[in-house]
């Protein structure tokens, strides 16, 4: 969505609302595409006393395995958008403006870069997942699995008293 906005920075107090639907679903992380719903993208440009700002929010559900357990898992996310907007920047890069030259203000692609960077880098299912098995590949969210525990060979003596106190 293109956005025109020589009006809103000429014209104090004008205000420009937005609200649509963005298919981010080519967007990779860890070899999926996460973001098979689409992005639903609101809010407005506002010029208040000479400052030109973009305020809004990106909504969006994640599906993807968790990345201890595999299991698939869906969750939703909310992301602020704010950018103050300038025409020109007079000291080269600056992080806290974001340059519009032309006036024209390509929506997708602000919302699109603001989201990639926003995106959990780690996906768990949940803080306290387990993970699987190193061995087997059980999930140890469902319960322990039937595995032995490797003992360093030093130790498996005292493995064997444990396990002879145990049948006793």
């Amino acid at each position: 969505m293109i956005i025109e906005l020589e009006s809103i920075f000429n014209t104090e107090g004008l205000k420009q609302s937005f609200d649509y639907e963005l298919d981010l679903s080519s967007i990779q992380v860890s070899g999926f595409s996460p973001l098979q719903k689409p992005v639903k993208v609101s809010g407005c440009i506002e010029n208040k006393a000479g400052i030109v700002s973009l305020t809004g929010n990106a909504q969006l559900i994640y599906e993807a395995p968790c990345d201890r357990c595999a299991t698939e898992v869906s969750k939703e996310y909310n992301y602020p958008l704010e950018h103050t907007l300038v025409v020109t920047l007079e000291s080269g890069e600056n992080d806290a403006f974001l340059e519009v030259p032309n006036m024209r203000l390509n929506l997708d692609e602000l919302v699109e870069e603001d989201v990639n960077l926003a995106l959990p880098s780690k996906y768990l299912c949940d803080e306290d997942c387990k993970g699987l098995c190193m061995k087997c590949g059980k999930n140890l969210n469902n319960g322990q699995c039937d595995c032995k525990k490797d003992v360093d060979p030093r130790l498996a003596a005292l493995l064997d008293l444990l396990d002879e106190e145990e049948s006793n």
